[in-house]
């Protein structure tokens, strides 16, 4: 277990709960990722004058992950997958959080966080359905 980090994993999951537990105190917004993006796309647009917040949420994910990959070097990403199974995983996943009503991060961060049993079983459906997909990619079709 080369790459166990626990204090950098625990000060990340800190500050990702502690900036969920800000948006939803100071702007009573949760924090799912998907809602915040679909938001401002058409035919979604909110058209309520929050366009400012959801962008810099978005910036703000983007550019903390490029300003850990520059000061730490960054980890080595390795896509084994071809460019037509990630435009289809893709797709398959904005279909899921919109079936879904939201996406691990909405659901398992803020909704679980709020004993929502409606968030509680989609994480428990994400999480299984997960763990298939890699048992059956490993070890049915490998």
């Amino acid at each position: 277990m080369e790459n166990f980090t626990p204090i950098s994993s625990l000060i990340g999951g800190l500050m990702i709960g502690v900036s969920a537990a800000l948006l939803l105190r100071l702007n009573g917004r949760i924090a799912g990722i998907s809602g915040i993006l679909s938001s401002l796309l058409p035919p979604w647009e909110s058209g309520n004058g929050d366009t400012g917040w959801r962008l810099t949420f978005l910036g703000g994910l983007i550019l903390g992950a490029a300003g850990y990959g520059l000061t730490t070097g960054g980890a080595p990403v390795v896509i084994e997958a071809g460019l037509p199974v990630l435009i289809l995983g893709g797709l398959i996943t904005g279909i899921g959080t919109r079936l879904g009503g939201g996406c691990t991060s909405g659901h398992g961060v803020c909704g679980i966080a709020r004993f929502s049993g409606r968030s509680i079983a989609a994480t428990v459906i994400f999480f299984t359905v997960t763990a298939l997909t890699v048992f059956v990619t490993r070890h049915v079709l490998a």
